[in-house]
């Protein structure tokens, strides 16, 4: 049994549909990335998760407990927050041991005045405090515990907040998009942490975010939402080199994946001279599209099968070199991703002729779903050439 279970979850308000028939299971101690533009449902997907929402079908499953009816209180679920919901007026201490005191005191322990003199609060207090130095040390804040969340940096925030859900000993953590406050060198770095605390607490991990270099950097299996519905769950490498859908190679990947339009003959798609060989009908008629990263295309050989066209602009990134560029025979733009020294004495509006690697085209069919491709035949041209 997966210690977290999703099963047909759907939610609509009014005639606006969400969700989408969503089933996915969290292995023991995996970190699933659940990764889409915004609007695509997955906030309100781990909000339902936690408790602090309800689907409108379907079932979610805990420990194999249902829990669709139990209060967010009693799921023992930890969510951190993108704003990270401290209390400005405690302490970090303080902030971390919320979750502690409202699980080990009574609600009469708990009152300011009367709770300290009642039996077995020291004794409960100085667990909660053991506890919070222990989490607090582990993360590398402990001499942060008397400061209020105004006095520290967003990163020290980001801990508490981290602290604050380790502390409880979750049976599953929640992270609804926790870096996106940080800027981008501290984002970086705040990824390794992340992923270390992870793989020491062994905690199923769901992880909303919209930024692919944290999903792909990150997880365990990358979970594509487009739509309000899951297109696909896959280890990341396998999300990116074989994407199941259009919309998931057109949105991960950077820089963004060659889309071009062709068509498909008898089984057949030529492009330019390239020829790829279906090794299935494509029930929805000879449209297709072709997908190809820009890594892949690269400058055409002398007496190579070529894309003739023109650079519109460049892009140094330093270790490479983007090309912007419009073909000339059907007008569409492709981006080429070279190194530093091919793309030497190349300029915007100079003419050029790619090429790309055949066996790494993608072909989709017009409802999006991935076409597969047999072996692909040689550049024509080559061919003569030794004819």
């Amino acid at each position: 049994m997966s210690p977290l279970t999703l099963s047909a979850i759907s939610k609509s308000y009014g005639d606006n549909a969400i969700l989408r028939n969503i089933s996915l299971d969290v292995q023991p101690g995996e970190f699933i990335a659940l990764v889409g533009p915004s609007g695509c449902g997955k906030s309100t997907l781990l909000r339902i998760l936690a408790g602090l929402d309800h689907a409108d079908t379907g079932e979610i499953l805990i420990g194999g407990r249902e829990m669709s009816n139990v209060a967010a209180a009693d799921r023992n679920i930890a969510m951190v927050f993108q704003s990270y919901a401290l209390y400005p007026h405690l302490t970090a201490g303080q902030n971390i041991a919320v979750p502690l005191a409202m699980r080990r005191l009574s609600r009469i322990q708990r009152l300011p005045f009367l709770g300290p003199v009642l039996p077995g609060y020291r004794a409960i207090r100085s667990g909660i405090s053991r506890d919070v130095q222990e989490t607090a040390k582990a993360l590398k804040i402990d001499h942060l515990l008397e400061r209020k969340p105004g006095q520290m940096s967003g990163g020290q925030r980001q801990r508490v907040a981290l602290a604050r859900a380790m502390v409880r000993h979750p049976s599953v953590f929640l992270m609804d998009e926790p870096l996106s406050n940080l800027d981008a060198n501290l984002r970086v770095h705040a990824r390794g942490e992340i992923v270390e605390l992870h793989r020491r607490a062994g905690v199923p991990t769901v992880y909303v975010t919209h930024d692919q270099a944290e999903a792909l950097s990150m997880a365990d299996r990358v979970a594509v939402m487009i739509g309000g519905q899951l297109l696909q769950l896959a280890p990341p490498q396998v999300i990116y080199d074989d994407p199941a859908h259009v919309e998931v190679a057109r949105f991960v990947g950077q820089p963004r994946i060659n889309l071009l339009p062709a068509r498909a003959d008898g089984g057949t798609i030529a492009f330019g001279d390239i020829r790829l060989t279906l090794e299935e009908a494509n029930p929805a008629g000879s449209d297709v599209t072709i997908g190809i990263r820009p890594e892949f295309v690269r400058l055409a050989a002398e007496g190579q099968t070529s894309l003739p066209g023109r650079i519109e602009r460049m892009e140094f990134l330093g270790s490479e070199v983007i090309l912007f560029c419009r073909l000339d025979a059907i007008g569409e733009a492709v981006l080429a991703k070279l190194a530093p020294a091919d793309a030497a004495g190349l300029s915007a509006g100079m003419p050029v002729a790619l090429s790309f690697q055949p066996d790494k085209a993608m072909v989709f069919a017009p409802d999006g779903r991935r076409l597969r491709t047999a072996a692909l035949s040689a550049d024509t041209s080559r061919e003569k050439a030794h004819g």
